[in-house]
């Protein structure tokens, strides 16, 4: 018996029941925010809860894989904004809309992320979000820093320089979008063209780096 073969089926199997677990408890967050609980995504997947916590470890480990998910997404679609043909005011303005759009289309599950439940009746909820979404903002910011630096020449202290305005950008976002989601005080539209007023004064002053792809 080919005991390799039989491992990779096993994987690929597994792989392929977490992915559906994942995608059931997306249905839920997409439905309840962040009142979705355990419980309910045990229900859609048709299992019960110790099944899904076998997958997941805990309810911390469930959070952090549909984190993941769901920044994988977003981050590849702030990439696409960042490498379009267009220029770099542009390309600036279709980042910042690429992540408010990205929040606005589905504000169940930025909640769900972003923010905790507040029902107080649901005490099985459980999920510690104050703990897991400051490495998500972190990993966003480290992200779009490297994008600077291999980019953007920003002089001596560059690649520093580069994590600082990396967070700085996502901090900003993230604090303009969640009250702009909650409160709705102008469009998307102009809110995309303030924040790009605000970064633009060094951005537009900034040469491309030599060895880099150019922003």
């Amino acid at each position: 018996m080919d005991t390799t073969h039989t491992d990779e089926q096993q994987r690929s199997a597994a792989a392929r029941r977490r992915r559906d677990l994942l995608e059931a408890a997306d249905r839920v967050v997409l439905r309840d925010g962040p009142q979705a609980s355990m419980n309910a995504i045990a229900a859609e997947a048709g299992i019960t809860k110790p099944i899904l916590y076998r997958h997941f470890g805990d309810k911390g480990g469930l959070y952090r894989a549909l984190a993941k998910r769901h920044t994988d997404a977003l981050l590849s679609a702030l990439r696409a904004a960042l490498d379009a043909p267009a220029e770099r005011r542009q390309r600036v303005e279709a980042t910042l809309d690429t992540y408010l759009a990205a929040i606005e289309a589905l504000p169940e599950v930025y909640r769900f992320l972003m923010h905790p439940s507040e029902d107080a009746h649901q005490p099985e909820q459980g999920f510690d979000v104050g703990r897991h979404s400051a490495p998500l903002l972190r990993r966003l910011g480290e992200e779009l820093a490297m994008v600077i630096a291999e980019r953007v020449d920003l002089g001596p202290g560059s690649e520093q320089l580069a994590r600082v305005w990396g967070h700085g950008i996502v901090g900003m976002m993230h604090a303009a979008g969640d009250w702009w989601l909650g409160e709705r005080p102008c469009s998307r539209e102009q809110l995309v063209s303030s924040l790009a007023d605000l970064l633009w004064g060094r951005l537009a002053a900034a040469g491309d780096r030599v060895d880099g792809p150019g922003f």
